[in-house]
């Protein structure tokens, strides 16, 4: 408990990560493609896809959990500012919480840890402050835990007011001057869209060393049992592709409420998903968040479908 790791290497986000970054997972949200948009609307250009931060933030944290068997939940992800090109992250992850997992027979014993991650700036300014829970092998079939933490106690949900803050600033009225499609007042509570047209899940290995992550399931067919997992990053990244299919008008991402992994998925999965208004909080200053649930399914050759995520975020729409 309280162990701190800071090992993972800074980064800076440059063109060419978000070029890279956008060629696996998609990307069509507005302001991180317009540096006109951008400017007119934060003030500045260059705005990085919240996709790509997400992803290397999480990458840098799995200096902890190199040989991790699964990841659990994501609590409190939410967006203190939005980088642009050219800003360098830097990670630091704490050990919040400790449990073993129930053991089964035949099964290698592991345990689950609750992780801190707060991940800031070259000026020291929180970019992302979240938890994510990770089962990880023990060291033997003799070792045991000493904790048994409650691990639902741990990382807290963004309030409403904690998510608007990251865009208070913005001029979300020029945004909706210059961007057709549904805005904010457009939207109703259920909501939904099936999206047409599936992706397919493809240079997995590449976008994990992308973005720092060491998890050697996503890298060792091995360690994953005989084939490699899709960092779950790629499958979130293509959701968030697919939602801005289904809403062209949308801002950015300004966090999550959760994220459940629901079922495996491998390089050559084509995935699909149901989008889903779940909530609608207006802003003062005009638009709204908007709550999200994104269901995503994967197809298998045989043309059967198995569910894989189960992502619910807040957007900003003008």
């Amino acid at each position: 408990m309280g162990q701190t790791f800071d090992d993972a290497p800074p980064l800076t986000l440059t063109d060419g990560i978000q070029a890279t970054h956008r060629s696996v997972v998609g990307n069509r949200l507005r302001l991180s493609l317009d540096h006109g948009l951008a400017d007119a609307v934060i003030g500045e250009p260059g705005m990085v896809s919240p996709a790509l931060v997400w992803d290397v933030s999480i990458g840098q944290s799995t200096y902890v959990t190199q040989n991790v068997r699964a990841n659990l939940f994501y609590r409190g992800l939410f967006f203190r500012r939005f980088p642009q090109v050219g800003v360098t992250l830097t990670t630091v992850t704490t050990v919040e919480g400790l449990r073993e997992t129930r053991r089964k027979p035949g099964r290698p014993p592991t345990g689950q840890a609750a992780l801190h991650i707060t991940t800031t700036d070259q000026h020291q300014r929180v970019v992302l402050d979240y938890w994510r829970c990770a089962m990880i092998p023990l060291s033997s079939e003799d070792a045991s835990i000493d904790r048994a933490d409650d691990l639902n106690q741990i990382g807290r949900q963004p309030r409403p007011d904690q998510l608007a803050a990251g865009v208070e600033a913005w001029n979300l009225q020029a945004f909706r001057n210059r961007v057709p499609g549904r805005h904010f007042d457009a939207l109703a509570v259920g909501d939904s869209w099936r999206i047409s047209g599936r992706d397919l899940v493809s240079s997995a290995p590449e976008l994990a060393r992308l973005t720092g992550n060491l998890a050697s399931v996503h890298h060792d067919a091995a360690a994953a049992g005989g084939r490699r997992l899709v960092y779950g990053g790629h499958t979130i990244g293509l959701a968030f592709h697919q939602a801005t299919r289904a809403l062209p008008a949308m801002v950015t991402v300004a966090g999550w409420e959760g994220c459940d992994h629901t079922g495996p998925v491998h390089e050559g999965d084509t995935l699909g998903s149901l989008l889903t208004v779940t909530g609608l909080h207006p802003l003062s200053a005009g638009g709204g968040l908007v709550d999200l649930r994104s269901e995503v399914d994967a197809r298998d050759p045989d043309g059967s479908t198995r569910p894989v995520l189960d992502w619910r975020f807040t957007a900003v729409l003008a």
